[in-house]
């Protein structure tokens, strides 16, 4: 052997070994981060449509009248939807305004995830 002997010692290639498996089991580990950021971001754009189609009613319903406001139909209630979704609403107020409040539950991982909307509808 001489002294002029190119390549890798033993140790060299077992700390790049280390480092390497060191960032695959951290890509891994983000990989399953981002795919249930993924699903509970599908479940809460599903949420929101619910809610805001469920606002969007009783806007309609509540400007179907002369006076608004004055339907008898403008009540709050609760609905269960397919996937496990479900939804509850509630209207307050009297006068010119009436706040309407919005819950939407929906399923998570392992537990159920609840998101609320509440806005105020003008009644004149």
């Amino acid at each position: 052997m001489t002294a002029k002997q190119s390549g890798f010692t033993l140790m060299e290639v077992m700390v790049a070994i280390v480092i390497l498996s060191v960032g695959l089991l951290a890509m891994a580990s983000a990989t399953a981060n981002v795919t249930r950021m993924i699903g509970h971001g599908k479940w809460a754009t599903v949420a929101s449509q619910v809610a805001m189609q469920r606002l969007e009613n009783v806007r309609r319903v509540a400007y179907s009248t002369s006076p608004a406001c004055t339907s008898s139909a403008l009540i709050g209630g609760s609905a269960t939807l397919g996937s496990g979704v479900s939804e509850t609403w509630s209207i307050t107020g009297s006068g010119n305004t009436r706040q309407v409040l919005v819950t939407v539950t929906y399923p998570g991982a392992g537990r159920s995830t609840t998101d609320t909307i509440t806005t105020i509808l003008r009644c004149t």
